[in-house]
């Protein structure tokens, strides 16, 4: 479902208040009014409606993975998504990244007194949308309000479990010399798309964030190709750069990059030029790097690319024995540079 037909069906009920006050994160009557007024019909299963601090769940059998995370992004809406998309995507995938698939989120509003409730409901349908598209349900969470000036609208944090797929033996000590480096689409978007809103640039095309789950695409390679995929991580805040340069620290490896295969978007690679930006170092929210062994990375790289989210994705380098801890990338001029670890953020507040 696209998501002008969620917003269509989900109208924002009439309520009787206008704007969150601090009363609504006292946890009385007025929490209780700010739920009822249709948080929990929105995100409703049969979980949630227990209204309880905790959730109980069944599980099988099997190895489950955690994780959590904190989104505190600004603007809270952006080009492709808003706050509430990226916290549920960003959970799903972390989890996807240790070859589970999420199940259930737990959801934690932390809101600025005075977000008027219609930002509130646009996050909220937001949020539902991108838990129907990855299958995944809201069972508990937490709403707490702060004074004016002491947040910045609405921060949010998503927790997650899911269980680890069967044929899953992902890890930074699987990583071999030979093994290609495969990322599933082109990179940049998204840092790209909040710093156009952020700063007000217009450019001849617009910018949209490539936030999405990634957690299908992830479960079909791990079905076709098992312990063949070492590892899966998606380059969010540092990008590209970073991860690659944390594996090669963490392997003792050296990581081998060829410019010209790397994906990027005409207009992202305009854009980047124009604000004297790497797209290697730009954040990302919908796409993710796979290490894989050497003998299946053009199965894996067709498989990807007979995808729509993934069409775009590429054989971007290798693992070496050369140059053990540095990421080296060779220019499509034909020089060769290190990409570095990144000092600080290009880009803050990105997620």
């Amino acid at each position: 479902m696209d998501k002008i037909k969620m917003q269509l069906q989900c109208p924002m009920p009439k309520l009787d208040f206008d704007i969150i006050t601090l009363g609504h994160g006292s946890g009385g009557l007025l929490t209780n009014r700010l739920l009822d007024s249709g948080v929990f019909d929105l995100l409703k299963n049969e979980l949630l409606d227990e209204r309880h601090d905790g959730a109980r769940f069944p599980v099988t059998n099997g190895q489950m993975a955690f994780s959590t995370d904190s989104y505190v992004i600004s603007p809270i809406f952006f080009p492709g998504g808003n706050i509430g998309e990226l916290a549920v995507n960003g959970t799903v995938n972390d989890l996807a990244m240790c070859g589970a698939r999420a199940q259930y989120l737990s959801l934690g509003f932390i809101i600025e007194e005075g977000l008027r409730m219609e930002e509130f409901w646009e996050v909220l349908v937001g949020i539902k949308f991108a838990a129907e598209n990855a299958g995944v349900k809201i069972v508990t969470g937490d709403t707490k309000v702060v004074e004016r000036g002491k947040g910045d609208k609405i921060f949010i944090n998503t927790s997650g479990i899911g269980m680890v797929h069967p044929k899953s033996d992902i890890g930074k000590g699987r990583v071999q010399p030979g093994d290609k480096i495969i990322v599933s689409g082109p990179i940049a978007s998204h840092g790209i798309a909040i710093l156009s809103v952020r700063q007000g640039l217009e450019f001849e095309t617009a910018m949209v964030s490539d936030t999405t789950n990634l957690n299908d695409s992830v479960m079909e390679l791990l079905d076709q190709f098992g312990s063949g995929i070492r590892l899966l991580h998606d380059p969010t805040r540092g990008g590209v750069a970073t991860v690659l340069n944390e594996l090669a620290r963490d392997t003792r490896l050296g990581m081998d990059l060829t410019e010209a295969q790397i994906p990027v978007l005409e207009e992202v690679m305009g854009a980047c030029e124009l604000l004297g930006l790497d797209p290697l170092y730009v954040a990302n929210e919908g796409i993710y790097i796979a290490v894989v062994a050497p003998e299946i990375a053009d199965a894996v790289l067709k498989t990807l690319q007979s995808r729509e989210k993934t069409a775009r994705a590429a054989l971007i380098g290798t693992v070496t024995t050369e140059h053990p801890r540095q990421v080296l990338l060779h220019s499509k001029i034909g020089g060769k540079r290190v990409v570095n670890m990144p000092v600080g953020e290009q880009l803050p507040r990105i997620c």
